[in-house]
């Protein structure tokens, strides 16, 4: 799937799969196994804001398309995400000690060298998954379910999140593999094609067997989602930077470990990629490719601003410029 040579002499490989899905379920077009088992991990965040508009909780608490893309986004704890994420927590009358996602600096480096510098600890609002954790904070106000343990698999705002993922998979609930995942919910495991299928449904809901409010609700989250890229990621990240290089054509949402989902409504289509051994340097090579060659991205932008992510060069300690990673595989739409 992805390459790095050095001295333009093959080094090592990073091999994985891709699935290609219609809103059916159809695969149209996989490399390598389609149905590899694989853990969503951020990559189920979008499906996990689903009922937070589903269940009337983005109404009654009059929640911005800002606010329901930040829920659906692994966040760089920037100040316009932070302030999204208290603004929600604040229109639904919940307060920040009720987020249990844990405590980790910003990820976006001038945000946590800052904080820093000015003597500010790092609180769980920081975190990459506070506003998935506040989505379901929101749900539990909205449907009167008691906050307490609601990370917990088994508490009734995880047993709706789960039966969404399950529809939206098209795989039975009870087949699902649960772990923990690194904010500490539930994390769900499914062969890789029915992450595929499910974001072909976010793409084109209309042409899923969805029932006429659950398409109404994918359209409202993806409207949200493709109108702020800056909420699904941060700056100088990968889905952010894709997103915004071609506004409004796709959803694009990292896992981890390895994993990655898009959500094309143009082409109709969901596309799910494992790299096998977690490797997540090779994830922008591999979804440039992919965009590329599906028709998304052309050559200019690959070339240009977007070439550290479609073929990054590794630099040594000295800033020589030492190896390349490159994508390698040929998905045949021809």
């Amino acid at each position: 799937m992805v390459e790095l040579k050095r001295a333009g002499l093959y080094e090592s490989l990073h091999r994985g799969a891709i699935v290609l899905s219609d809103p059916t379920g159809r695969v149209e077009k996989s490399l390598g196994h389609p149905a590899m088992p694989t853990y969503l991990r951020s990559a189920a965040k979008p499906l996990q804001a689903l009922p937070v508009i589903e269940t009337g909780a983005a109404d009654r608490f009059q929640l911005t398309d800002s606010e329901l893309a930040v829920m659906s986004g692994s966040l760089n704890g920037e100040d316009f995400q932070v302030k999204a994420v208290r603004s929600i927590l604040k229109k639904a009358n919940l307060t920040e000690d009720l987020l249990d996602c844990g405590v980790h600096r910003p990820s976006h480096r001038p945000t946590a060298k800052a904080m820093l510098s000015q003597g500010i600890k790092p609180l769980p609002i920081h975190n990459n998954c506070a506003g998935k954790h506040a989505a379901m904070l929101v749900l539990c106000a909205h449907l009167g379910f008691d906050p307490k343990g609601y990370t917990e698999k088994g508490h009734p705002v995880q047993n709706l999140i789960l039966e969404t993922v399950a529809q939206l998979c098209d795989y039975p609930a009870e087949q699902i593999g649960q772990g923990i995942d690194g904010c500490g919910v539930p994390v769900f495991r499914v062969p890789l094609h029915s992450l595929a299928g499910a974001y072909a449904r976010l793409a084109a809901p209309a042409r899923a067997n969805l029932t006429p409010e659950r398409i109404q609700a994918v359209e409202r989250l993806m409207k949200a989602c493709l109108a702020h890229p800056e909420m699904i990621a941060g700056h100088e990240r990968l889905c952010t930077r894709l997103m915004q290089a071609a506004p409004n054509r796709f959803l694009a949402k990292t896992g981890t470990e390895g994993s990655y989902a898009l959500a094309i409504p143009e082409l109709g289509l969901g596309v799910a990629l494992q790299i096998e051994d977690g490797a997540m340097r090779a994830l922008a090579p591999c979804v440039s490719e992919i965009l590329h060659q599906l028709g998304i991205l052309d050559h200019q932008l690959l070339d240009g601003e977007l070439k550290d992510l479609h073929k990054p060069v590794l630099k040594n300690h000295r800033s020589q410029e030492v190896a390349q990673l490159s994508p390698v595989f040929d998905l045949d739409l021809t």
